[in-house]
């Protein structure tokens, strides 16, 4: 069976997130995030929340490290979104990958933004084993994204 996790955040992530998505949706980006935007499952309407997409090999990634949140369930029955930053929208599909194939794009996520989600990944961080990795993954979605 799979591990479901979805952590809520505090006010404290309330506010830092609104604050991400507004400079974000103004054009300025944190460390390269950006606002996902993905069609809702059931209302069929524009969902938003910030994130921070990555290069591994030369493919990009989305990381969820609130596990499987609404985002992510919008995402696998939609396929794709946009990733925003500011007036600019980019479209592009999206393909979940398998949890096998997980750990290193985990490792370099927790190297990249362990300061801002690592107290998500409990006692897990990027110098963790990959069998410590392998045994969270099935968490912590992710997807690989791809230009239309």
């Amino acid at each position: 069976m799979t591990e479901t996790r979805n952590i809520k955040g505090t006010k404290a992530d309330k506010i830092v997130n609104g604050i991400a998505k507004w400079l974000t949706k103004i054009g300025i980006s944190l460390a390269g995030s950006r606002i996902l935007a993905v069609r809702g499952r059931k209302s069929g309407e524009w969902r938003t929340t910030p994130v921070n997409p990555m290069t591994y090999e030369g493919q990009r990634y989305l990381v969820a490290p609130r596990g499987h949140t609404q985002w992510v369930r919008n995402m696998r029955a939609a396929g794709g979104g946009e990733l925003r930053l500011g007036r600019k929208a980019e479209p592009f599909t999206a393909v979940e990958v398998e949890d096998a194939d997980k750990p290193e794009i985990l490792r370099l996520y927790l190297k990249k933004w362990a300061w801002e989600v690592g107290r998500f990944f409990e006692d897990v961080n990027a110098e963790s084993s990959t069998q410590r990795l392998l045994e969270i993954a099935p968490g912590f979605p992710v997807f690989r994204i791809q230009g239309q």
